[in-house]
């Protein structure tokens, strides 16, 4: 039985498709989990990796 390789040729409808909604910017991003990155944030702070000061403009750029 031969292997199988990648499609070979033109790409199919959809991987243009997706290829069409990154250069025009309609592509969205995947959601940021918010609460994971707060409590990623809180843990070096508390564990002394993060200043008051970097904790702050941290949180402050994820909260907007």
């Amino acid at each position: 039985m031969p292997l199988r390789r990648g499609r070979i040729g033109r790409p199919g409808l959809l991987g243009t498709m997706a290829r069409t909604a990154v250069i025009t910017g309609t592509a969205t991003a995947p959601p940021v989990d918010l609460v994971g990155k707060l409590r990623q944030l809180s843990e070096l702070h508390s564990a002394g990796a993060l200043s008051d000061a970097e904790f702050a403009a941290a949180k402050k750029q994820l909260l907007g």
